[in-house]
């Protein structure tokens, strides 16, 4: 859990941008608006057979060197 707490002294416009610093280095809100975007199964599913295509072409053309 991240949180910043008061210094003393310490105005509240300065308290916001350094809870704002705080959350860019852990990276939190990235992974959120990531997690928000997460594809369908089936785009999933196209992406990983595209892998796989890919890798067997390319041992075949490993494979037709050595022939």
């Amino acid at each position: 859990m991240i949180y910043a707490s008061k210094k003393p002294g310490e105005s509240n416009e300065r308290l916001i941008s350094r809870f704002k610093q705080v959350m860019q280095r852990s990276r939190v809100i990235i992974k959120a608006k990531q997690d928000r975007l997460i594809p369908k199964p089936s785009k999933l599913k196209a992406r990983n057979a595209a892998l796989i295509r890919e890798r067997h072409r390319a041992e075949k053309a490993r494979a037709k060197q050595y022939n």
